[in-house]
Formats: C-alpha cells, structure tokens, sequence
C-alpha cells in the first residue's frame, strides 16, 4: 500500500510539476528576454536624448557619456556597443564590438544624429537559460517535497494497516487482548473496534472451553482414579487367578483411558494456540546472560552479545527465553572458547538469532540428525534441541545447525519491521522476568 500512495502522490506532483512547470519556464525566458530589450531601449533613448543636448549646445561628446550607457556594471545590465553618428559624419564608439547575431536598438536624434546600442545574442540567451534554470531548480524542490509528504502520508496510512495486521495474527496465535490504539483514521478506527469486538467474544469462547476441558479433566479423573484403585484392592484381595487375571486387565484399559483423555486435553490446549507475543530480543538476551555468565566465567569462559537494542521479533517471551538457555547451555557442555549471541536481519523481514561458539564443532555422523530425540554426543539426554526446535516451531520460526564446525545454532524468528516502532506498531510483548530460574537439562 506504501508503495502505491508514494507512486500516485509523486505522478500527481510529477504532473502538475509538467503541467505548470513547463509554461512558467517559457514565460520566464520570454519576461527576461523582453526585459532586457525594454532596457536595452531606454538606454538608447536616454543616450539619444544626451548626444542631441550636446549636440544643441555645442559640446563635445566625449567618451564619458558613451561609457556611461555600456552598462556591465553592478547595475546589472547586459553589457552592449555603442556607436554615435553626427550630422556631420563624425563617429563615436564605446564598448566592445559584438560579433555574430545580435539585438540592435536605433534612435535618430532631430538634428539628425544617430545612435546605435547593440546586445549580445549570446548574452540574453544565457540570461534567459538562467532563468529556465531556476524554474528547473523550483521544479526538482517541488517534487522532492511531494516525495516526502507522499512518504510520511503513506507511511501514516500504512502504520496502522500493519498493526491491523499484527494484532489479527496475535488473535490467531492465542492472544485474545491484543493491544488496539487508534490510528486516527476513521475507516481503520472501525476495523480497529470490530477486531476488538471480535476479541472479546473469542476469549469468552476460549475461557468457556477452558473452563470445560478443567471440568471434564476433573469428572473424569475423578471416577476413573477411583476404578484404579478398586481394580488394585481386587487383584491385591482375591487369590482367584482368573479374577487377578480380569482385574489386571481392567487396570489396563482404566490406564489407557486416562492416557487417552490426557493426549485430548494436551491436543485441546495446543490448538487454542500460543501466546506469541511483540517482545524486544535484547530484554530476552540480557536475561539470559544474566542467569548463565557466571557459569561461563567458572568454566574459565566468556559469554558476548551482539544484539542492537531496536530489534523486535514475534515470539512467546518464555518459549524464546528456554530455547536460548537451551543453546547456551548446549554450548556450555559441548563448546569451547567464547561463546556469541548475536542477531542479524534474515529475509522477507526475518530476524536471525544465532549462538556460536569456538569449540570442535558438531559430529558428522550426528549432524544430520542432531535436532532428533534422544540423538547425543554421549553427554546429555538428547531432549533439549529437540524441545527448542518445537518451541520455535510453535511461534512459526525454525531452528537450524546453521554451520557446523565451529558450531552455530540459528533460530529464524519473524521480525517487527526497522521502520516502525513496536511499541506502537505491534501489541506489546509481556517482560521476560530476569533471575535465575531452575535450569532443565538441555543438552544434545
């Protein structure tokens, strides 16, 4: 939408530039030429009014008053020739001669004298071209300020379209409260307000079916705990085998039953949807280093970051904060020298979030199954990697071994666009709470 508002404001600058430009820089070229023979005249008329003074008077012409109207003096005027003829064949000149085309201006005197002033062709010309110039000059102003007000213009229509869109795809991801601000522009006002609508019936709806799925969690936890343990008090009691036999079956499918409800609440709870939220990396980064840098400094390690503080990426705050720890600590057992967390933009607006450190690096013959369960170098459970690659995979990023010796883990998140702030852009993402919290084992 930017693109088309900048492209229809700079052809209706660039049009009315043609349209107005074009004339204006006519007329200008014709005012100045015309200007300048209106004073190429007068000066010959007022020379011609001199020499016939003198003339009546019986005073010599001297080459005083004849300089006088050459002009080329900080008048302004074009400098011009002149010659002066009397009624008895004497010749007079000033200035210097003009070569080529020219504009001649004659005034006869009424004793018979007369006076020639000449211009330089080349001189209107390039006194006229001066002023084309300077209509070209205004031109070019005009339409670089109608690119700039084209692109604040779009930019003020587009901000709140994104943010439309931010908070659409919160609402889809799980966060029924995103944050709406008006925009003031009435029309996106109103989408604003719907979606906001639209928001609360969802998380009535949600809340009911939570509130449902407890319910039921409960009602059916509750007798089938208690068919357990009447199951157990049967086989503990009878010495009939058949009936320890029936009885240990029941207890099997009583056990099946309550994994199968347990697979439906967790399946129910995934497909509500996350809480994918706008978060600053650098609140999440600074977190984690805070809780990890003096286990680096006791295994004799540094721990760096390399994150600019205005990158903003979608991501649920927790989920983002486990799958770092899970790379540092990663890093921590298998790695070696110093270990980097840095960020770099990807593609189609992506934010790249990558930890590197100088250790030996990834095994071949476990590289390409590295983000598999139970997959390890001998030092760990094989869990972690595969728990962050589903973390990233539930905000709709991905996790990859982007290099393998030395290793670096690259996690592709979607990026908040640099040109808009977040914090008004895009609803604002909760704070990731710094300290140090219970660390899992993460390692591959």
């Amino acid at each position: 939408m930017r693109r088309r508002v900048v492209q229809a404001t700079v052809a209706a600058v660039t049009v009315a530039v043609v349209l107005l430009g074009i004339p204006l820089a006519f007329f200008s070229a014709q005012l100045v030429r015309d200007g300048e023979l209106r004073d190429l005249e007068q000066r010959a008329v007022n020379l011609a009014r001199g020499v016939e003074n003198r003339l009546v008077a019986d005073r010599e012409i001297s080459e005083d008053l004849l300089e006088f109207y050459v002009g080329g003096d900080e008048r302004g005027s074009l400098p011009a020739s002149v010659s002066v003829v009397t009624p008895a064949g004497e010749r007079f000149r000033a200035g210097e001669p003009i070569e080529g085309r020219a504009y001649p201006e004659v005034e006869y005197t009424e004793s018979g004298a007369v006076v020639l002033l000449s211009l330089s062709y080349w001189d209107v010309f390039w006194r006229t071209a001066r002023a084309v110039a300077l209509v070209v000059v205004a031109s070019v102003v005009a339409v670089a300020a109608g690119v700039s007000v084209a692109l604040w213009q779009a930019r003020r229509l587009a901000a709140p379209l994104v943010y439309l869109a931010a908070s659409a795809e919160q609402l889809g991801a799980g966060q029924v409260r995103p944050r709406l601000e008006p925009s003031g522009v009435e029309e996106i006002d109103l989408v604003a307000a719907e979606l906001a609508r639209s928001a609360d019936r969802m998380a009535g709806r949600l809340a009911a079916e939570r509130q449902f799925a407890a319910d039921a969690s409960h009602q059916l936890r509750t007798p089938l705990t208690a068919l357990s343990m009447r199951l157990e008090e049967i086989t503990t009691a009878t010495e009939k085998e058949e009936v320890r036999e029936e009885a240990r079956i029941s207890l099997e499918q009583v056990e099946r039953l309550v994994t199968v409800v347990d697979d439906l609440l967790a399946r129910s709870r995934r497909a509500q949807g996350g809480t994918t939220e706008a978060v600053h990396l650098l609140d999440v980064v600074h977190q984690q280093e805070e809780e990890w840098a003096r286990a680096f400094r006791t295994a004799g390690r540094r721990l760096a970051v390399e994150v600019p503080d205005d990158v903003a990426v979608l991501a649920t705050p927790g989920a983002l904060a486990q799958v770092i720890a899970t790379l540092l600590e990663n890093s921590l057992v298998h790695g070696d020298g110093t270990t980097t967390v840095r960020s770099r933009p990807g593609t189609q607006g992506a934010v790249v979030v990558e930890v590197a450190d100088e250790g030996p690096g990834v095994p071949d013959e476990i590289a390409p199954r590295i983000f598999e369960r139970e997959v390890t170098s001998g030092r760990g459970t094989g869990l972690g990697l595969d728990v962050a690659r589903d973390l990233v995979a539930a905000d709709g990023g991905r996790l990859e071994l982007a290099q393998r010796r030395p290793p670096v883990f690259a996690v592709f998140l979607s990026g908040v666009p640099r040109t808009l702030d977040p914090n008004v852009v895009l609803p604002r993402g909760a704070l990731v709470p710094s300290g140090s919290r219970r660390r899992r084992r993460r390692t591959s």
